[in-house]
């Protein structure tokens, strides 16, 4: 898969899918895609990778909590 890095603005093919969406993992292995040559691998923080169109990637991907707003809310009495 290949996400921008935000600060770059450069293509980086995504090594480790897997890292990509386990929202407990914080890095990813990639590599910068540009020139001839393949790039060396290198870890790269999720936050500072969004998807080509700059939309950032889904938080499910980056917050193992992003349920618990939702969840804790409806097991709770009305009133």
């Amino acid at each position: 898969m290949f996400l921008k890095h935000s600060m770059s603005g450069k293509m980086v093919e995504v090594l480790s899918l897997r890292d990509l969406f386990n929202p407990l993992r914080g890095t990813v292995i990639g590599r910068y895609h540009y020139g001839d040559e393949a790039q060396d691998p290198e870890s790269f923080d999720k936050g500072d990778l969004a998807f080509c169109s700059d939309e950032p990637i889904p938080k499910c991907w980056t917050d193992p909590h992003y349920r618990d707003d939702g969840v804790t809310g409806h097991d709770q009495a009305p009133g």
